[in-house]
């Protein structure tokens, strides 16, 4: 068998090699580039989140606690030994992705005092801070740096930021005195200080200057009566001599991990590292880091998506699988006499697949490399998938081969009929698919898939499900139409009658099932697209259950009517929350011991009015919304954990809970498993009635804020949240403790756009969108490949009726007629089989990290009936289409006098 003679027959046959060829190298495209491509979408998720993080938070900070100093060595060259070995100890992945560090030495913060502080009476505390390479991330702009030369009974010589050192009324020049204090804040005890310098930094965004307590600004007072603290630069040899003569010291080393040195595909290495890190921490070292909280969220959006492609792509690669053998297969019938003639003339069982093997290593290794190339071509980090393209390459190199062997050794019998039995070869084949289907559904159910994990088993049921549902519908497809058939046999005319008789008769096994998986797989993203969607929305309504809310720490009481002045407002509500409270069984405050719960005071009704106003999906328990004042304890609602636990301690009917100091006793009226402004994995929480509080001497304070109103002003909500907190803090309720930060404002539209943006998802919409036009476009080819493969029969039954007179416009109807059933048993069955997998895989996909731990629902979409009947539409004009086009290339005439078969 030569070269050139398979080179002619692949020339003679372009058409049917040139769709293998397409077919192959999109496969091998498929499997080479898209994984890089949702590498390249994962990469920028990963920075994009990062970036939105304080830098800081990226920072592994070592500090050692404040005490004299006990290694022989300088405090500054102790420190630079160690700044070293802390970053030869960390694990390998963890040491790579540092890009910068920085390590200081600073006093224990004493008072400072001088005339230039006494002219505006300012209490002012001090740690003296070395740290290398300061120098040059900072600019001079008055005096000098201090001087790295010892000199004796000489003042410590100290630089300092110029705007701290201004607001201060400091300058280059100013002497002032540190050292210890009595009780009553006097100095009893000083050295001389100097300030030499003041500077400013090049770039406040350099992380020099993110150590704590900041270079470069002023920690304002705690309290009343407490001092401003600030943070001077001194140079290593006074501060190793202060350190010698037993000032106490802290060293910090820093070490910052680099966004661009994060590799997606590495987190679960760098997270395992820092939980390494943190239990291997050398003793007396405190190790504070934060980056493992957005790598940890971000890890766990990542193996969720990555487990649903996976499953997107078990029905993408299947489909195409499928049109593979449909395309080898239709080229085989095509060839069929060839492979007749070729064996009467003396040729072996297996000369005609030789052949068909010899044609296709011409083709399809060619294709198979093209596309492996074009996939390289893709953005992103490749992943090891060669030796997937080269066994794509040579099972579709076999593919033509093995159809061959199926070609029947004689004449080919009639394909238009149907058994009414089916022989026990292909009864065993179906009762089997529908057994594996089963058992492969319900180990998925129990096992669950590993997310970031590929499960070949349990990945595969959904394309295991959707072949099931093509064998249940091309059992239950012929009887529909043999009714309907024999209905259409009473009526006049040929058209209903021949079409659907046709219909019935079609074998399309195969076809049907391909068309399923394609468009099974399409249903599918579009289902969970829409349930993790929906399920955002009401991830945002739990956040944010009004159009905007203001957190913080506590407001004065006419904040509220203060709130419902600023325009587009319509309607406030309070909130208040506390964390770990504890129960007791009596109002003495005996000790239930019951686990901490946290507390949610609201109003109940008003909660309701500004849901309602807000279009809110939230539902207020009536035992909330009605209770009013009355003797008795108050109707509360608990977490099924809490309601356990008080049952078991007998304290179901009454308990009792701290509230800002006051007691409230309280009855169980309802559980619940979430409710608005709590956490998704808050599992213990009681909710009291705001409303039916009884009335106290000391009454609550509001922590949060709930705003109803259109077109609201963040920034003038802000203002007046933080008003309302300042006129609380001068009510003087607040004197000698900690001064209330400022507060936040989220508006539910903020959000539920951040819920959908950031993060991996990216990745998730690449994944739906990509499932739902590949499921389409592939569903629509193969429905063109169930149309040709019948194409030759159909052209010989429409030559003959024409010579029989049927018209033009009858032919037309009886094509509709004969192919609308196929294709809607097809699109429907797919459509079926896509909104039932959700149901199904939901609970194991892990898409709830894409909605702020809220679990994702998937229901019933009425949208997706107008999706399914636009395609139906879409893929009967295509199918009459391509039906029309292939008889103006067969010439239905010659078809007729050549007796060509199909």
């Amino acid at each position: 068998m030569s070269v050139g003679a398979a080179v002619r027959r692949v020339r003679a046959y372009g058409g049917q090699f040139l769709l293998l060829a397409v077919l192959t190298l999109v496969v091998t495209l498929l499997i080479s580039g898209v994984p890089r491509l949702v590498n390249r979408l994962a990469e920028q998720g990963l920075r994009a989140q990062l970036n939105s993080e304080p830098a800081a938070r990226r920072d592994l900070s070592y500090t050692t606690s404040i005490e004299p100093a006990t290694s022989r060595r300088t405090a500054m060259g102790d420190a630079a030994e160690r700044f070293d070995a802390l970053a030869a100890e960390m694990p390998p992945p963890v040491r790579s992705a540092v890009t910068e560090r920085w390590y200081s030495v600073e006093t224990a913060a004493a008072r400072v005092v001088g005339p230039d502080l006494a002219a505006r009476n300012l209490l002012v505390d001090m740690s003296l801070r070395a740290m290398p390479d300061i120098q040059g991330a900072s600019t001079l702009v008055e005096g000098a740096w201090p001087s790295e030369t010892y000199v004796p009974d000489r003042p410590i010589e100290v630089a300092l930021d110029v705007d701290v050192a201004r607001k201060l009324n400091l300058r280059a020049g100013s002497q002032l005195r540190i050292g210890n204090t009595d009780d009553k804040g006097r100095l009893i005890s000083g050295a001389p200080l100097a300030v030499t310098g003041l500077f400013r930094p090049v770039d406040r965004a350099n992380g020099i200057w993110d150590g704590l307590p900041q270079l470069l600004r002023i920690i304002e007072p705690q309290g009343d009566g407490q001092p401003f603290v600030i943070v001077g630069v001194v140079a290593q040899s006074p501060l190793n001599k202060r350190a010698a003569e037993g000032w106490p010291i802290q060293s910090n080393w820093r070490y910052r991990l680099g966004v661009d040195r994060i590799d997606a595909r590495e987190l679960d290495q760098i997270i395992d590292g820092l939980q390494v890190m943190q239990r291997n921490r050398p003793a007396g070292i405190t190790l504070t880091q934060g980056a493992d909280v957005p790598l940890r969220a971000f890890a766990a959006q990542i193996d969720a998506v990555r487990t649903l492609l996976a499953v997107i792509a078990a029905g993408v690669l299947a489909t195409l699988a499928g049109l593979i053998v449909l395309a080898a297969s239709l080229a085989t019938r095509r060839r069929r006499s060839e492979f007749a003639l070729l064996r009467a003339r003396g040729g072996g069982a297996t000369a005609g697949a030789r052949r068909s093997l010899a044609e296709s290593v011409l083709v399809v290794p060619i294709a198979a490399v093209l596309g492996w190339w074009l996939g390289t071509l893709f953005p992103g980090a490749p992943d090891p998938t060669t030796p997937y393209v080269i066994g794509v390459a040579v099972l579709v190199t076999l593919a033509l081969p093995l159809a061959t062997l199926a070609v029947p050794a004689g004449g080919a019998g009639r394909r238009d009929l149907i058994r009414v039995r089916p022989s026990a070869r292909r009864l065993t084949v179906e009762v089997s698919l529908l057994l594996l289907a089963g058992l492969a559904a319900v180990l998925l159910r129990r096992r669950g898939l590993t997310l970031g994990e590929v499960d070949p088993l349990l990945v595969s049921v959904p394309v295991l499900l959707a072949v099931a549902a093509a064998v249940l519908a091309l059992r239950a497809y012929p009887w529909p139409l043999l009714l309907v058939s024999r209905l259409a046999a009473r009526t006049r005319g040929s058209v209903a009658f021949l079409g659907t008789a046709r219909a019935g008769r079609a074998a399309v096994a195969a076809p049907l099932v391909v068309v399923v998986l394609a468009i099974g797989t399409a249903a599918f993203c579009a289902v969970v697209a829409a349930g993790v969607d929906a399920s955002r929305e009401r991830a945002a309504a739990q956040i944010v259950p009004a159009d905007a809310v203001i957190r913080g720490e506590r407001f004065a009481p006419d904040t509220i009517d203060e709130l419902g002045r600023l325009p587009g407002v319509r309607a406030v509500t309070r909130v208040l929350f506390e964390d770990d409270e504890r129960f007791a069984s009596d109002e003495a405050g005996t000790d239930a011991f019951i686990e901490q719960t946290d507390v949610l005071l609201v109003d109940g009704s008003g909660l309701d009015t500004v849901a309602r106003q807000s279009q809110v999906d939230v539902s207020v328990p009536a035992a909330l919304r009605t209770a009013g004042p009355g003797p008795g304890p108050l109707p509360a609602i608990v977490s099924p954990a809490v309601a356990a636990d008080l049952a078991k301690a007998g304290l179901d009917d009454s308990a009792f809970i701290v509230v800002q100091g006051q007691r409230y006793e309280f009855r169980v009226a309802g559980t619940a498993d979430g409710f608005p402004m709590l956490a998704a994995n808050t599992s213990r929480f009681v909710i009291l009635p705001w409303q039916a509080l009884p009335t106290r001497t000391t009454t609550p304070v509001p922590t949060s804020l709930l705003i109803a109103g259109d077109s609201l002003d963040a920034e003038a909500l802000r203002v007046a949240g933080d008003q309302g907190q300042e006129r609380y803090q001068r009510g003087g309720t607040v004197t000698g403790r900690e001064r209330l930060i400022g507060v936040t404002v989220d508006t539910r539209a903020d959000v539920r756009r951040d819920l959908g943006q950031g993060g991996a998802n990216g990745v998730l919409a690449f994944g739906f969108v990509a499932g739902a036009a590949g499921g389409t476009v592939l569903g629509l080819l193969a429905i063109a490949f169930t149309v040709l493969a019948g194409a030759r029969a159909r052209g010989q039954v429409l030559s003959r009726l024409r010579t029989l007179g049927l018209s033009r416009r009858q032919w037309r109807g009886l094509l509709l007629v004969e192919l609308t059933p196929l294709v809607a048993v097809s699109v429907l069955t797919g459509a079926l089989v896509g909104a039932v997998l959700p149901l199904l895989l939901n609970p194991v996909l892990g898409l709830s990290a894409f909605t702020s731990g809220v679990p994702v629902r998937v229901a019933f979409e009425p949208s997706l009936v107008a999706a399914v009947l636009a395609l139906g539409a879409v893929a009967l004009g295509f199918a009459v289409a391509v039906e029309a086009l292939n008889n103006r290339r067969l010439r239905l005439g010659e078809v007729l006098r050549l007796g060509e078969e199909s």
